[in-house]
């Protein structure tokens, strides 16, 4: 292999000319960790490429960082980072590859065109904490921003180098005695318990990045390390030259104390009150109108919250929500998973279209919206729907809802502290809430609020309703088959194969299934009858499958790495005849949810692409990207697939053509800092589409018209 000569300062005598079947072209930069070169793929595709020092690759315990390195990129690759597109922990010389990003550092700019004005830096500080909020939404802590560290890209700011970031769940720690981190940067907590630094260290940064930007400076400076920790840790920041209608929010960042600091969404709500408020919006998705042109500066979001805007493209959005890991896959299976559970609809023919009975209803419906709670509290509604009512649980607060017009029909209160775990379930005819707080379950009379029976369930790890039984498992593996309609014990059972077994089901399927994982990678799959407790099937397959919906007579799985989440292929099993069809998917998929509606399955991954795939033509139909980050679990009806974005607006894609044909506005609300674990997915019912939203909306529109919306 010849070797490609690099004289730049820290760079290594000689560097390889491959990383993997990546061509290393040039060297973009050389730091602590390795040295980044400039890549190409196969095909062309520009990368940027990190190889690791030599003197480092044989170190093990650099190894472990390097390994968590790549996995909290992959955690956060999306709107603002550079995506991992490949890597290779376990190489002689370890190596991850992103997509190249061009543009300067933000270092660079400054030290090359000098401070930033009062706009840019209002831009800046926008892109940065929506940047902040997804690294902290999927529980990475990148410990390390600073100027070299942020990306200033055409379309926004890009975060990068996670060379020592944290997942929240890593097992890895910083060793006692060494400074993680760059000190100008750091927050006071990372001298003084470096052990447990979280979120609002990376504000901290934040608060001293805006201070670079605007004056060449940071807010502490010296020569020496060691009295910039001491400044950092007693001496309140220096933010001369800081932009005066930006300084006090940067003082605020840069607080002592950490639960001083505000969130991320906390900066962008700030940021939209402040003076000349207009440069922040080109961070925020703005509404468009195929008839009108596009104003010379959008509309303050709370005029763009009134108006019904007709949408026609897709809007960028960088709002985002935690993503679920479910088993190894890390994939939100079905609505059955979260949120709405689907109990009606209309007829679907052999394609999996809707018959015209649903639309006929549609016709004469009227869009409504509804804040179930008074006062304009309660967060954002979870919602079970159908033909006749919705019931939605807020906080500490279940209302009915009627299906016609949004009216509340009866509002019942839990207990103070109580609040709801995922949407209450409709089952055995009565409604049924799952407290997170206190783990009950309170089963309500649909007509009235009233309650029927109620059940302690905090001694059961694993809790499943499947049509008209509650399945509850217990932590030594025993299940429980509880009587929905009556709150009674029908039977209790070990399952076979399975140590503590959680079950997954799905809307019009009266079976429930255990997935269980071998460490040889092989999959057991049983599927059991919850009102009997019998099992009816089990089967062994290979390689790692996570059922994501039903079929008629087969059952639909997602093939998958598991290590990070990524789906290679669908699976369509049918259990009469034990016959499996496989549909490879050209590009693996990240972290994907998925609606199974007739042979299509619809699956949308975490950074907003949307795959449709034909299960019985053994094909993909289409990909459509709809820039929206961490949407919820699609819902698809047959002639639409619908899902929700964390801004509050419903998304509707024509499911033949895979064309984004309509929108609602954004619905963010005042309690915009809120996140959202688990966004709840739309619910489509005999022609109507109903979806909650942050602002503690519920809302229906017709389903036949995602155009008019």
């Amino acid at each position: 292999m010849t070797p490609q000569r690099n004289t730049g300062a820290g760079a290594e005598a000689e560097l390889p000319e491959y990383a993997g079947h990546y061509h290393l072209e040039s060297c973009l930069g050389s730091g602590g960790m390795g040295v980044v070169h400039l890549a190409r793929s196969t095909s062309g595709m520009k990368l940027a490429v990190k190889v690791v020092h030599a003197e480092f690759a044989r170190d093990p315990e650099f190894r472990g960082r390097f390994r968590q390195e790549i996995a909290a990129a992959r955690r956060v690759s999306g709107a603002f980072t550079a995506p991992v597109v490949d890597a290779d922990p376990e190489a002689e010389r370890p190596w991850m590859a992103t997509l190249f990003i061009p543009g300067p550092t933000l270092s660079e700019h400054v030290k090359r065109n000098g401070p930033m004005g009062a706009g840019e830096l209002r831009r800046l500080m926008a892109g940065l904490a929506e940047a902040l909020r997804d690294i902290h939404r999927v529980g990475v802590v990148h410990r390390d921003l600073k100027p070299s560290n942020v990306l200033l890209a055409e379309d926004g700011p890009k975060v990068i180098d996670f060379g020592i970031s944290r997942p929240k769940d890593s097992e890895l720690r910083t060793e006692t005695g060494k400074l993680i981190g760059t000190p100008p940067f750091m927050a006071p907590e990372q001298f003084r318990r470096p052990r447990e630094v979280g979120p609002a260290a990376d504000i901290f940064a934040l608060g001293s990045v805006l201070v670079h930007a605007a004056t060449g400076r940071g807010p502490f400076d010296s020569d020496s390390p060691y009295v910039v920790a001491y400044q950092v840790v007693h001496d309140e920041p220096d933010l001369t030259g800081v932009p005066e209608n930006l300084a006090p929010l940067v003082l605020r960042c840069l607080a002592k104390e950490p639960e001083e600091r505000p969130t991320p969404d906390e900066l962008m709500r700030e940021l939209r009150s402040v003076a000349a408020s207009y440069d922040t919006q080109a961070f925020i998705p703005t509404q468009r109108s195929m008839d009108a042109p596009q104003p010379d500066a959008p509309k303050p979001p709370q005029e763009q919250d009134a108006e019904a805007a007709r949408a026609s493209g897709p809007r960028r959005s960088r709002r985002g929500r935690v993503a679920l890991a479910v088993g190894a896959l890390v994939l939100v299976v079905g609505a059955g998973l979260v949120s709405a559970r689907l109990l009606g609809g209309g007829d679907a023919d052999s394609t999996g279209r809707n018959t015209g009975a649903s639309r006929s209803a549609a016709d004469a419906f009227t869009p409504w919206a509804t804040r179930p709670a008074t006062g304009g509290a309660g967060g954002m509604p979870q919602c079970a729907y159908d033909a006749k009512r919705l019931i939605c649980a807020q906080s500490e607060l279940v209302s009915a809802l009627d299906a016609s017009d949004g009216r509340v029909v009866w509002r019942h209160a839990l207990s103070a502290g109580d609040k709801p775990g995922e949407a209450p379930v409709l089952a055995g005819g009565l409604a049924h809430v799952l407290t997170h707080s206190g783990k009950r379950v309170e089963a309500l009379d649909p007509s009235s609020g009233k309650t029927r029976w109620q059940r302690e369930v905090s001694a059961y790890p694993g809790i499943r309703y499947v049509g008209g039984t509650l399945l509850l498992t217990a932590a030594d593996g025993t299940v429980t088959g509880v009587d929905a309609a009556s709150g009674r014990t029908r039977w209790s059972r070990r399952m076979p194969g399975a140590g503590q077994p959680y079950f997954v089901s799905f809307p019009g399927d009266p079976l429930a299934y255990v997935t269980t994982t071998s460490g040889d990678g092989r999959t057991r799959i049983t599927a059991v009858d919850p009102a009997t407790g019998d099992v009816r099937w089990d089967e062994r397959f290979n390689g790692e499958l996570t059922p994501v919906g039903t079929a008629r007579d087969s059952l639909v799985l997602l093939s998958g790495s598991g290590e990070y989440g990524k789906a290679d292929a669908v699976v369509r099993f049918y259990p009469e005849t034990k016959v499996s069809r496989r549909v490879a998917l050209s590009v693996a998929l990240q972290q994907a949810s998925a609606a199974v509606h007739g042979d299509r399955v619809y699956l949308l991954t975490f950074d907003g692409s949307l795959v449709a795939v034909d299960t019985l033509a053994g094909k993909r139909l289409w990909s459509l990207q709809t820039a929206v980050s961490r949407g919820s679990v699609p819902t698809a009806d047959g002639e639409h697939v619908y899902f929700s974005a964390p801004d509050g607006r419903l998304l509707a894609v024509d499911a033949d053509a895979g064309k984004l044909i309509g929108q609602t506005a954004l619905r963010l609300g005042a309690d915009s800092d809120k996140v959202v674990t688990a966004l709840p997915a739309p619910g489509a019912v005999g022609g109507r589409v109903y979806a909650g939203a942050p602002d503690g909306t519920v809302f229906a529109v017709d389903g036949s018209d995602p155009s008019g919306w």
